[in-house]
């Protein structure tokens, strides 16, 4: 009769780098909780034109906004910036299902989750690299889509 620890040793072992991608998604998944999702700073010089998302009252974007600021990010991690700058310049976010109004917040997403993989790599020393950030955003985006996206 097999112990009830028995299927620990049958369990393939996970590498530190896998354990630690796994745990940032766990820790940004909580923070897209809330909307806006923290920020330590605005700079208004840089980062000016979003702060009416934090001064006015907005409702918490659609699903399809949160899936679009994934597929800009996983491009800015992979420096694809002429499908970036193609997906902007012809508005393609619109074809996608998004609204006019839906700019902004995509942005916004787009570029918070594109500086927490970033913060991440500087935080690790270059450590984590590139494409460890794209893994560990296709991570936040399938535990973010598991869930229903709260409404505010």
């Amino acid at each position: 009769m097999a112990s009830r620890w028995d299927h620990l040793f049958d369990l393939k072992p996970v590498s530190l780098l896998e354990h630690l991608l796994e745990e940032v998604a766990k820790l940004l998944h909580k923070d897209l909780q809330q909307w806006p999702p923290p920020v330590q700073e605005v700079d208004l010089d840089t980062g000016g034109h979003f702060a009416p998302l934090f001064t006015e009252p907005r409702p918490r974007p659609s699903r399809a906004v949160y899936t679009e600021a994934f597929r800009l990010a996983q491009w800015e991690l992979a420096r694809e910036t002429d499908a970036y700058d193609d997906y902007m310049r012809n508005k393609r976010y619109l074809e996608r299902g998004l609204a006019p109004d839906d700019r902004l917040p995509l942005l916004f997403l787009s570029r918070w989750l594109t500086e927490q993989m970033l913060g991440l790599g500087e935080a690790t020393e270059g450590r984590v690299k590139r494409k460890h950030l794209r893994d560990c955003l296709e991570r936040l985006q399938s535990k973010l889509h598991a869930v229903q996206v709260p409404s505010a």
